[in-house]
């Protein structure tokens, strides 16, 4: 299966993962702030995941 990252800092990266159910993820790249990635949608014909970043609003004490 192959995952695309839309948006948020990690847009346009690809990733490749098993054939087991993506269910997101916290991921990061480098330096880059760490973003919630959730699939979105999935490509019946090529099984391509598209997995958008999630906005998350810190909590507030």
């Amino acid at each position: 299966m192959i995952v695309r990252l839309v948006g948020g800092s990690l847009a346009g990266r690809v990733l490749e993962t098993t054939d087991a159910p993506w269910d997101g993820d916290w991921l990061t790249a480098g330096d880059a702030d760490w973003g919630l990635y959730v699939p979105t949608h999935r490509d019946p014909a090529t099984g391509i995941v598209l997995a958008e970043a999630q906005v998350t609003i810190p909590r507030r004490r």
